[in-house]
């Protein structure tokens, strides 16, 4: 009777199978709500960064009276570090020669020349959405995830497929044209109009997101946001991902010029800044006319993106 008993206190195989696939079940119910809850946490740390960012920007402007030059050309500087010592990131804002612009006197004064190439390839924490994969497309220089607003076709294009280049807080400067613009000169209202918003970064040798060089620095609304339709840049190289979910790309031509979307890993749409320093996000299925009209500075245009 003694020994029944004792045999009694041990699980049998089908009691042990039962526990087992009750603990599997409950496994998978819970990786999903706190796969859920990180990717929470991650895009309220994406839109902290885009606050910051306007922020340091409205800073900017209060101290030179204008928004920082989107690019310098191709090289020679960006919108992004015009912006650091605005972001307690005075030691990366100083290690970044702002002379020798366009190659005068020489091309050491490039995103990746000699007298740069230190700061660039520090990976800069408040311009990075936690929720996507870092690159260094070339060497050790890094990639971001915040573009400037260049408008609803990019501003070196008037007219793209019958829409109408309307204005944009930021351009590409050159060495005959400084492309700097003001509070002032954004018609539709700084609440209506949008200032930066989210890109991806490229994989590998991709150079989406390679925000130290003039063509990353900002994104378009002629695509709507996380679109299923490929980014247009000129040279195949640059563009690689047609692998990698939600980063469709293509070559440009004169009917789709180069053009960069908004995009972003998180789930149904975007995080965007505006001009008056509000953060929005917007969803991927937003009307695309509206998300048009939020990019231009003298459209005119009474939609809204929220």
């Amino acid at each position: 009777m003694l020994r029944a008993k004792s045999l009694r206190k041990a699980f049998t195989l089908v009691e042990l199978l039962v526990v087992i696939a009750i603990i599997g079940i409950l496994v998978g119910l819970l990786l999903p709500a706190v796969q859920a809850a990180r990717e929470a946490a991650r895009r309220m740390q994406c839109g902290n960064n885009v606050k910051q960012i306007t922020l340091a920007t409205h800073n900017y402007h209060d101290t030179y009276n204008a928004l920082p030059v989107g690019a310098y050309g191709c090289c020679w500087g960006t919108w992004q570090i015009a912006i650091q010592s605005f972001m307690e990131q005075d030691a990366i804002y100083e290690m970044y020669n702002q002379n020798g612009k366009f190659d005068i006197p020489d091309n050491s004064f490039r995103y990746s020349g000699a007298k740069n190439i230190a700061a660039t390839s520090i990976r800069l924490d408040a311009h990075s959405c936690p929720s996507d994969m870092p690159n260094t497309p070339i060497s050790t220089i890094t990639s971001h995830n915040y573009a400037a607003n260049y408008g609803n076709t990019g501003n070196a294009q008037q007219t793209v497929n019958g829409v109408l280049f309307e204005g944009a807080p930021y351009g590409t400067a050159s060495s005959t044209n400084l492309k700097q613009y003001k509070f002032r000169d954004v018609l539709d209202g700084l609440s209506n109009t949008l200032m930066i918003a989210e890109v991806l970064q490229g994989k590998g040798g991709d150079l989406r997101g390679f925000t130290w060089w003039a063509d990353a620095t900002g994104f378009t609304t002629f695509l709507g946001p996380n679109t299923a339709l490929p980014d247009r840049i000129y040279s195949s190289s640059y563009c690689q991902n047609l692998e990698v979910a939600g980063l469709p790309c293509a070559v440009s031509t004169t009917t789709n010029p180069t053009m960069f979307a908004s995009r972003s890993r998180h789930p149904g749409g975007v995080q965007v800044g505006k001009c008056d320093g509000s953060v929005r996000f917007v969803a991927e299925t937003v009307d695309l006319n509206a998300w048009r009209a939020s990019s231009t500075t003298y459209g005119g245009e009474a939609l809204q993106i929220d």
